[in-house]
């Protein structure tokens, strides 16, 4: 897959009191981003349930480039930059932009997978092994 992003909208409730995207709805629109696209490749949260596993996070960071304000057009970009051999860790990128091409924020998300029954690191599945190979990869990705 050469790109996939989704459209954010900005509501009132998303702005801090100078007007400006508050600081969390950026790593809110990330894990958006992930969840619509796990779900697009055919690992939807009812899956996840299903085979008990479910993603996790050790890190998120932002590095914020722009400000964001309401009524500004935003959308989202999810990039896989690392991931080891047997798919259970990750790293993700996501780029914001706001107004097309400008490049308000950059989110990177360390994370893994999880037995929600065992509360337990995992190995993903083959439909979770399937989908994370569909996520478009930076240009620095490495399989680790």
């Amino acid at each position: 897959m050469d790109a996939y992003t989704k459209n954010v909208e900005i509501r009132w409730s998303d702005l801090d009191p100078n007007f400006h995207l508050r600081h969390s709805v950026y790593y809110d629109f990330g894990a958006y981003c992930r969840i619509c696209f796990l779900s697009d490749a055919g690992a939807t949260p009812a899956v996840m349930m299903q085979q008990q596993i479910g993603p996790i996070i050790f890190r998120e960071e932002a590095v914020f480039k722009k400000e964001i304000h309401f009524g500004d057009t935003v959308h989202i970009n999810i990039l896989l930059d690392k991931c080891n051999a047997d798919y259970s860790r990750f790293t993700m990128k996501h780029e914001i932009y706001k107004n097309n091409d400008v490049l308000a924020a950059i989110i990177t998300v360390d994370g893994a997978w999880i037995n929600t029954s065992l509360r337990k690191l995992a190995k993903p599945g083959e439909i979770f092994v399937a989908a994370i190979n569909l996520i478009p990869k930076t240009s620095s990705f490495s399989l680790t």
